[in-house]
């Protein structure tokens, strides 16, 4: 059935909702060490929403002015049949109705389907990779390999996807090769995004042995390039410094040196149906149980405006040696990176 039409999703701060990411499972063939434990539990199957009801949720959001989708997870790619839900999704590219459909993966499984994202309308995507070391790619991910997701982002690239990576700035880990990163990624005519450690799930390390502000490595970076302010946006929260001698952009995502709620136009769905208006917050709607107690959106509809009216003006991540437990319990996994 398809969705009522209705006007759009707006928040008590009058921001307009109109991008929407869809952790499709809180599964990965990775653990990386700030986004994992080790020995992770994972969610029993049958809670999941079918690619179907993902597919209808989406669908709703659409209707209601989502210009925007991006797939994540865990890692979206290992997701079964997950191929036959960016299949359907694209008629809303084909209508006009969506501007982009996309995806955040770890690229251990680009080289299997970026010629068929690239057949369904993804323009786009972003590949997580924190560093060019093999040896420090395997510890990082305590199971990746290396080789295989640069294989990945050749795969998406000759599909004519266009690749931005990014990475997570970890003190001690690979502060000393952001440059190195950087230098790569524009050399390939790729964009960079940094990334904060951000305080959420129980892991084995210590946020604050990990975290490294981003204000600290763009100085580092100011020291030896021109960043210049570039109003380039991706309807994330990354802020953009184009490097006057290599032409390419670098993204700077700092929600704890200098968050960017303000402008915030997302919000997030789990795998299992729950719809996080806020990273960094708990408060959260259930739209699983108004898909499955109905064939028609109604409900589902009625849900999402009373969770958008509850969405707050921004969040309360901290770290240091005082806030040694994560702001939120869940793992970035389960909400979508």
């Amino acid at each position: 059935m398809k969705p009522l039409t209705r006007p759009p999703l707006v928040d008590p701060f009058g921001r307009t909702i109109s991008y929407l990411r869809i952790s499709v499972t809180d599964r990965c063939d990775f653990r990386c060490v700030y986004c994992m434990s080790e020995d992770m539990t994972f969610l029993p199957r049958k809670d999941l929403l079918t690619l179907e009801e993902l597919d209808r949720i989406a669908s709703a959001f659409v209707a209601r002015g989502t210009k925007k989708l991006r797939l994540t997870g865990g890692e979206p790619l290992v997701r079964r049949d997950i191929m036959s839900l960016f299949r359907s999704l694209s008629r809303h590219l084909t209508s006009g109705a969506l501007e982009e459909l996309t995806l955040t993966t770890n690229g251990s499984l680009l080289s299997r389907h970026a010629q068929e994202l690239a057949g369904y309308g993804v323009r786009r995507v972003n590949v997580s990779l924190d560093t060019l070391d093999p040896d420090k790619f395997r510890a990082i991910t305590r199971r990746g390999d290396l080789a295989v997701v640069l294989a990945g982002i050749a795969a998406a690239r000759k599909a004519g996807i266009r690749v931005k990576i990014n990475a997570v700035a970890l003190k001690g880990v690979n502060d000393d090769e952001i440059e190195h990163l950087m230098l790569w990624a524009h050399g390939l005519n790729m964009d960079l995004t940094l990334i904060e450690v951000m305080p959420m799930g129980e892991i084995e390390a210590g946020r604050v042995d990990q975290y490294l502000p981003l204000s600290v490595v763009r100085g580092r970076l100011m020291d030896r390039y021109t960043l210049v302010d570039d109003p380039y946006r991706t309807g994330g929260p990354a802020r953009y410094v184009r490097v006057k001698e290599t032409g390419g952009l670098v993204g700077f995502i700092t929600p704890l040196t200098h968050n960017f709620c303000e402008s915030c136009n997302r919000v997030r769905l789990t795998c299992t149906g729950t719809l996080y208006m806020c990273l960094g917050q708990e408060d959260a709607a259930d739209l699983r149980a108004p898909v499955r107690a109905s064939p028609d959106d109604a409900l589902l509809l009625r849900a999402m405006d009373e969770a958008i009216a509850r969405k707050p003006k921004g969040h309360d991540f901290i770290i240091d040696r005082r806030h040694q437990r994560p702001a939120v319990g869940r793992h970035m996994s389960v909400t979508g990176g």
